[in-house]
């Protein structure tokens, strides 16, 4: 599987919440899409990602 766009390791039963443990992504506002599909916040911790899967994490920023 890939996370932004780099390898990584696939591990059976993996949520998008425990990518986001294992990557430390403590970012306060994030987007996450799995092959190009948004999933919602509520979703990350039963949301499981399968062997081959592309995985987006995208950090918002506000600006002025």
């Amino acid at each position: 599987m890939k996370v932004n766009g780099r390898d990584f390791q696939w591990e059976e039963n993996l949520t998008v919440e425990g990518i986001l443990e294992k990557k430390k992504y403590t970012f306060p506002k994030i987007i996450v899409k799995v092959n190009g599909e948004l999933v919602s916040p509520e979703e990350y911790g039963t949301k499981v990602i399968m062997d081959g899967d592309d995985v987006k994490v995208i950090h918002l920023l506000a600006g002025g």
